[in-house]
């Protein structure tokens, strides 16, 4: 909706999910791969759709290639300014919940809150795997999101671009008492900035017609689709390429 015209293209490194295991050297190294393939795909910009990707890898990759990129980061900004209580709750991958760049975003936005971050690495395999509703996946998100409970939050950041599948399962079970934040629509906005500063924005043909959209991944291709049409509700083809 933010670039209608633009031509996509998305890699999911499937076969080395979750990222949020791995150390730091192992994500800059998958990253700077999926980088290159999508530059081989033409990419003008490239969005790191990926929390844990954005806060180990983003400054190589800017160091990298001659490309502009868009990181994502857990939204500690707009929660801070949302919470009545005082207390906000970051639910990421492991390594995102516990990253130095996650406690400078406390100290510069989130000064005097309370701010609980847990890593909840089943909700990315059950997404991953295409479980988006439940008994198992709401018992789950009850535990994973416990911690969190506990310590009386009224706002949850999503700290990681998996958990949006499962804002359903999350608002029922908070019984829409606590206000769920993810980055996507700021994500969406940097990007449009981004391209507009750099001149790169494709703007519609004379037929009017908009952009088209690849989908690659590096794991199973046919499971890959089926979980992408379950989350996006239309038919997705993906392709296999290996990096």
């Amino acid at each position: 909706r933010e670039l209608p015209c633009e031509n996509y293209v998305y890699f999911g490194d499937t076969a080395h999910c979750p990222y949020g295991m791995r150390s730091d050297t192992e994500i800059i190294e998958l990253s700077q791969q999926a980088c290159q393939f999508l530059i081989e795909q033409g990419a003008k910009l490239i969005v790191v759709a990926c929390n844990t990707a954005s806060q180990a890898a983003l400054n190589t990759l800017r160091a990298s290639f001659p490309i502009p990129f868009v990181g994502v980061v857990p939204a500690v900004k707009p929660a801070a300014r949302a919470t009545k209580k005082g207390r906000i709750g970051v639910a990421a991958t492991n390594q995102a919940a516990k990253a130095l760049y996650l406690r400078q975003l406390i100290d510069e936005f989130a000064d005097g809150i309370e701010v609980y971050a847990v890593g909840c690495p089943e909700l990315v395999t059950l997404v991953e795997m295409g479980a988006l509703d439940g008994p198992v996946v709401e018992e789950a998100v009850r535990h994973a999101f416990q911690p969190l409970f506990n310590g009386g939050v009224d706002v949850i950041v999503l700290g990681c671009t998996h958990f949006p599948a499962l804002r359903p399962v999350i608002e029922r079970i908070t019984e829409h008492r606590v206000q769920i934040i993810d980055s996507g629509s700021a994500v969406a906005r940097r990007t449009h900035s981004v391209l507009d500063a750099e001149a790169l924005i494709r703007h519609a043909n004379l037929h009017g017609y908009g952009g088209g959209l690849q989908i690659w991944c590096s794991g199973d291709s046919d499971a890959f689709s089926t979980v992408a049409t379950r989350l996006l509700g239309y038919p997705i083809v993906a392709s296999q390429s290996e990096i």
